[in-house]
C-alpha cells in the first residue's frame, strides 16, 4: 500500500552511521580520503557537496514535488536565478509572467540582460495564446501561481502545452503552493522552484531553496550551473529545513484554515474592498485553482477601502499582533503594504491597480485572537 506524504515526510532517512532519529550535523568542510587513490574518485569530495543531512533533504524535497532529482542553494532567490540561468546563453529569449516575485524579475532585466538574454514580460492570464509570443531564439517560459502580491492563478496546463510543443523549458516558483498544495510537475512542467525560507523552513530562522527538476538531462543543466556559481546550502540550514520538512503538511494545513477564517471575516469588513484569496469563490481565477490545486495557506492580499493617512497609520500602530517585516511561512503573522505597480510592466498593471495593496500572512497564533487585533486596530482608525 502505498504510503501517504505525511508519513513519507516524517520517516525520510538515508544511510547513516548514528542511531539517532535526524541526521547528525556535520560542519565539515575538508573530508578526509581513506587513501591517496580516492581522492579524485570520492563523491562527495569536499563539504560544497553537502552531506548526510543534505542528501535526506534532497529526497524529501523530491518526495514533496514529486520530483526526480531536487538541488540546494542559498536562499529562494538563488534558486529562481539558478533555474533561469541553467537554460539560457548569450543570443537567447525568455517569456516571464509579469506576476512574479519582484527579485527575480529585477534578475531577468538586470543580470539576465548583462549576459546577453533578452526578456519578455508577458500577462498572467494570457494562457494558450503565449504561443504567439514564442521566438525563433526564446528558450523558456517561467511562471508563479499565484502570483506575487496579488494572488492571480496561470492557466499552467495551457501554458506548459505551448511550451512543450515548441520545445521550451517551463518553470514555475511554487513557494506558495510548496507541494503540498500545488504539485506543477505532475502538470508537465519542467523545473519546480522554492524558497524554503517560507513554510518548510517554518520558523523565520534560515533561509534556503530549491530547484527540483523531473528529468536527469535537466537536473545535469541545473547542477553544472549550481557548480560554476559555487552554489551550497550550509549544514545548519539543511538541517532546519529538514526538520520543518517533516511536520509541514501539518502547520500548512493549520495555516491554510485560519487563513481561509481570516479571508472570510476580512471579506465581510466595511474597511475592506477586495480579498485576494485564490479559494474564494469571488475571485477571478478560482475555477483554475479548484482545478489545479489541492488546497491554499495563509498568504494573501488585500485592497482597503481608500483611507486618508492618520487613518492608515493609526491602523498599523494599533496592531498587537501582526509584525511588520518581508518574508512569510513562519509562526508569526505579518501585514505589510504592498505596491505591485513597483515590480510590475505599466501597460499590463497602472490602469487596473488597486491604491492600497497590502500582503497578509496568517501564522499559528488563534485565528480569533488575530481576528480580534485586526478588529481593535479597524476602530481605532475610525474604519
Amino acid at each position: 500500500m502505498a504510503r501517504k506524504l505525511q508519513t513519507r515526510l516524517t520517516h525520510i532517512a538515508g544511510k547513516r552511521l548514528s542511531a539517532t532519529v535526524n541526521p547528525p550535523l556535520e560542519r565539515g568542510s575538508t573530508l578526509l580520503m581513506p587513501d591517496i587513490n580516492a581522492l579524485y574518485k570520492a563523491t562527495p569530495s569536499y563539504g560544497r557537496m553537502g552531506h548526510t543531512v543534505h542528501r535526506e533533504l534532497e529526497t524529501g524535497l523530491c518526495q514533496l514535488e514529486q520530483a526526480g532529482h531536487a538541488r540546494l542553494t542559498p536562499n529562494g532567490l538563488s534558486a529562481c536565478a539558478l533555474a533561469l540561468a541553467s537554460f539560457v546563453e548569450a543570443g537567447d529569449h525568455v517569456l516571464i509572467a509579469d506576476n512574479i516575485y519582484g527579485p527575480t524579475r529585477r534578475f531577468c532585466t538586470r543580470r539576465l540582460h548583462k549576459m546577453g538574454v533578452r526578456t519578455s514580460f508577458f500577462r498572467y492570464d494570457i494562457g494558450a495564446d503565449i504561443e504567439s509570443l514564442v521566438e525563433e531564439r526564446t528558450r523558456l517560459i517561467y511562471l508563479e501561481s499565484p502570483g506575487s502580491l496579488t494572488f492571480d492563478i496561470c492557466d499552467t496546463p495551457a501554458i506548459v502545452s505551448v511550451a512543450e510543443k515548441a520545445g521550451l523549458i517551463s518553470i514555475l516558483d511554487n513557494t506558495w503552493g510548496c507541494g503540498i498544495a500545488f504539485q506543477p510537475l505532475a502538470l508537465g512542467v519542467d523545473v519546480s522552484v522554492q524558497a524554503l525560507t517560507k513554510y518548510i523552513v517554518g520558523h523565520a530562522d534560515a533561509l534556503g531553496g530549491a530547484v527540483l527538476s523531473r528529468t536527469p538531462a535537466h537536473a545535469h543543466q541545473i547542477n553544472q550551473t549550481a557548480e560554476d556559481w559555487g552554489l551550497s546550502l550550509g549544514p545548519d540550514e539543511a538541517y532546519l529545513a529538514l526538520r520543518g520538512l517533516r511536520t509541514l503538511p501539518t502547520r500548512y494545513r493549520v495555516h491554510e484554515a485560519a487563513g481561509l477564517k481570516l479571508a472570510h471575516w476580512l471579506q465581510d469588513h466595511p474597511a475592506i474592498d477586495r480579498v485576494l484569496h485564490p479559494a474564494l469563490p469571488e475571485h477571478r481565477e478560482h475555477a483554475l485553482w479548484l482545478r489545479d490545486f489541492k488546497g491554499s495557506n495563509g498568504l494573501f492580499g488585500l485592497v482597503p477601502k481608500p483611507m486618508n493617512e492618520t487613518q492608515k497609520q493609526t491602523f498599523f500602530s494599533s496592531l498587537t499582533l501582526f509584525g511588520f517585516g518581508f518574508s512569510w511561512g513562519g509562526f508569526e503573522s505579518l501585514l505589510i503594504p504592498a505596491d505591485p505597480k513597483t515590480v510590475r510592466s505599466p501597460d499590463h498593471w497602472m490602469s487596473q491597480a488597486p491604491q492600497d495593496l497590502w500582503r497578509i500572512h496568517v501564522g499559528l497564533e488563534d485565528v480569533e485572537d488575530l481576528i480580534c487585533d485586526l478588529d481593535q486596530a479597524f476602530m481605532r482608525a475610525g474604519l
